[in-house]
């Protein structure tokens, strides 16, 4: 097919990458391994940094790190025996000296890289042994009396796969760049009173400017991705992800859901044998909770709350509503040792209740996971609690009405979707009810969790007190001894953790081991415990059971206590190579002391010499105890992606934009999103498919 067809205005969405010239089976393939499809695919695959290839320099005005286009013609070629350098290779022209240095080189190269030809070529300008050098350079030959013009636009660099250089980006999109100047239909959709307010410019002129900026264009703006072109497409790529979870929403609450009054039985019992009162903020989200589940589609309820804040009890009393309606509930923790302890508390306060609890691990004997999957199929028992055993074919609800997920970054989308499909009775949808406690900063909740309706619980119970954080050396480990020794003396309890070491479980599982060996011997006659991830679980249980009821004075532990571990009496905990991990993991790990109503302390022991980001890291903690600063702390240091964890299995990533550098952007999407939605829902299909394409559908979770 030729450009001129373009004159019957064909829809570049509809345009297979096939009909450009190049493009065969192999390369479609490949393009498909990045979602490009069709035309529109490509020009919606946009450059992530840029070079200045405008200009040649002459090789006497090089330094060290310029990124730049030199020619000149080849004066020697060496082979140096020894190291990794194949071919070293010294050009000239009438300022100075370079040398091309090859690792690898194969027959083509050696046969066009000889003395006497002219060539040109583009890299890094580094230091090297013998001088300014350039290795690997890319370059060309130029043949006597040809003339190669220099780019006359910056050069885009593209994110790629395996079998696709640069060079064939650059053409695939011209190609299609071409199609757009011709007439091909591309839909702009932002409305007229958007482009106006931001002064930006319409799509064709803006994706022309993108991937070939002209030579006045500023670098540094392109880089920072602050250029107004970039900004009116980072402005459409948030907008097409809002309008996605608003369209998942509303199907969201299209499904049927089981009503569940809040008859106030069972939570008025439960609320009377608590020894504690609820704080007003656990008031008011239980309340939302409440309303949620007495609604005829299913909740969708993200609950967030600082470590400590009370989410268990909240899970609870939606847990109770669900089952005084004759229904099952399910909890699902992300670890073995929350899983148990969870087992603990709900055991003891729904006993007096006589409601059924069990839990469902991946380490239980077959004779007792045969009886707990019976009495799940049977209605024997109304809240099961467990770990990604839950997710197995065998286990088989008698009616399912309620998700509870806690830490929910832990768990893929995928895996909800599987837990929940397990719920749908006569398509019926379980409630979801979602818990946090990794907070998750206003700008990152409101643009990644916008299908979700969201709780917060910002106040700790009462009787809690602050914890202190201390930075301090491993030079000092013995001062860390007296301390704990102290704490020990006046009856109080003390976590060592012993962070990772390296990759490795077994690894970090004999540091552990040989920690408390060390702790045995230097704090006798307290006494100390070691649990970690290799133990078996009836093991860890055990060691557990011990630390709770004070048996043992110093526990000794990797990570696995990061989540959920309660015990009130613990005051003082240490965590060894603290600069090995992040805010959020160390605010985590914090959060087991600080639990009983006696000053707790946190030292941080750091191995020198340290890097001024993990420095960064631990002041932060050391200034707050407020897991919603630490969190938009952690947004500033190391950007979105890492915030929300391990990216998970179908979790829609954002190809330009970016949340914490287009904040400002936001407020104005929100209301661009609600417009669209409310009156053009042919343009919020468009918008969907041109960014989010297939990504769209994990959002049924």
């Amino acid at each position: 097919m030729t450009l001129d067809t373009a004159q019957h205005k064909i829809d570049l969405s509809l345009l297979p990458c096939r009909k450009l010239h190049g493009v065969g089976p192999q390369m479609a393939e490949r393009l498909a391994r990045l979602n490009i499809h069709y035309v529109q695919d490509l020009l919606f695959h946009l450059p992530f940094r840029y070079q200045d290839r405008t200009q040649i320099y002459s090789l006497a005005r090089l330094t060290p790190g310029d990124h730049v286009v030199v020619e000149g013609d080849i004066v020697t070629i060496t082979t140096p025996k020894g190291g990794r350098t194949r071919l070293l290779c010294t050009i000239q022209d009438e300022s100075g000296h370079l040398n091309l240095r090859f690792f690898y080189v194969n027959a083509q190269q050696r046969n066009t890289l000889c003395s006497g030809a002219r060539i040109r070529c583009f890299g890094e300008i580094r230091l090297g042994p013998r001088g300014l050098e350039m290795i690997h350079p890319e370059y060309q030959i130029i043949t006597p009396g040809q003339i190669i013009a220099v780019e006359e636009n910056l050069t885009p660099i593209y994110p790629t796969t395996e079998g696709l250089s640069q060079l064939t980006w650059r053409k695939l999109t011209q190609q299609a760049l071409q199609w757009l100047l011709k007439g091909g239909i591309l839909q702009d959709v932002l409305p007229a009173d958007i482009l106006q307010k931001f002064n930006f410019p319409n799509l064709k002129d803006a994706l022309h400017f993108v991937h070939r900026p002209p030579l006045h264009a500023s670098l540094d703006l392109l880089a920072k991705g602050k250029h107004v072109t970039q900004k009116r497409l980072v402005f459409e790529e948030l907008l097409a992800h809002r309008l996605s979870l608003l369209r998942l929403k509303k199907n969201f609450r299209k499904q049927s859901g089981f009503v569940l009054q809040n008859k106030n039985e069972l939570t008025k019992q439960f609320l009377s044998l608590l020894p504690f009162k609820l704080t007003q903020s656990q008031k008011q989200v239980i309340q939302e909770i409440a309303e949620d589940l007495s609604l005829s589609h299913p909740m969708l309820r993200l609950v967030q709350g600082d470590v400590g804040s009370g989410k268990t009890v909240v899970a609870a009393l939606a847990i109770l509503q669900a089952i005084e309606n004759g229904y099952q509930a399910v909890m699902l923790a992300p670890t073995e040792i929350l899983a148990e302890q969870h087992f603990q508390t709900f055991q003891q306060w729904f006993a007096p209740l006589n409601v059924s609890v069990v839990m469902l691990s991946g380490q239980m004997k077959t004779s007792a996971k045969r009886e707990a999957l019976t009495a799940i199929a049977n209605h024997q028992t109304q809240l099961i609690l467990g770990t990604h055993a839950i997710f197995q074919k065998e286990v088989e609800f008698a009616k399912l009405a309620l998700l509870v997920v806690d830490e929910q970054h832990r768990f893929g989308v995928e895996q909800r979707a599987l837990l929940r499909e397990k719920g749908v009775s006569q398509n019926i949808y379980p409630h979801q009810l979602i818990m946090t406690a990794t907070p998750i900063p206003r700008t990152l909740a409101m643009s990644v969790y916008a299908d979700l309706d969201h709780s917060i619980i910002n106040e700790l119970p009462p009787g809690r007190t602050p914890v202190t954080t201390i930075v301090i050396s491993n030079e000092r480990r013995n001062e860390v001894l007296v301390r704990i020794r102290e704490a020990c003396g006046q009856g109080r309890q003390v976590y060592w953790v012993c962070t990772l070491i390296e990759e490795s479980e077994m690894l970090q599982c004999q540091a552990a081991e040989d920690t408390a060996t060390m702790l045995k011997e230097a704090l006798s006659p307290f006494k100390v415990g070691l649990i970690h991830g290799r133990m078996k679980p009836a093991e860890k249980e055990q060691i557990m059971s011990s630390f709770q009821s004070e048996e043992l004075q110093l526990l000794v532990a990797t990570t696995v206590i990061e989540v959920g571990v309660n015990v009130p009496n613990a005051s003082l905990m240490i965590i060894e190579n603290a600069e090995r991990l992040g805010l959020a993991q160390l605010h985590q790990l914090r959060g087991r002391i600080g639990r009983g109503a006696v000053a707790s302390h946190c030292v941080l022991m750091y191995q020198a010499p340290i890097s001024h980001y993990a420095k960064q890291r631990l002041s932060i903690l050391r200034e707050t105890t407020d897991g919603f600063k630490v969190a938009q702390r952690d947004l500033e240091l190391r950007g979105p992606g890492e915030v929300l964890g391990t990216r998970q299995t179908g979790e829609v990533s954002l190809r330009i934009a970016d949340l914490l550098r287009d904040n400002d952007l936001l407020p104005a999407v929100q209301q661009a999103a609600a417009q669209l939605f409310q009156h053009h829902p042919d343009i919020v299909a468009v918008l969907i498919k041109r960014w989010l394409g297939k990504a769209e559908q994990y959002g049924h979770v």
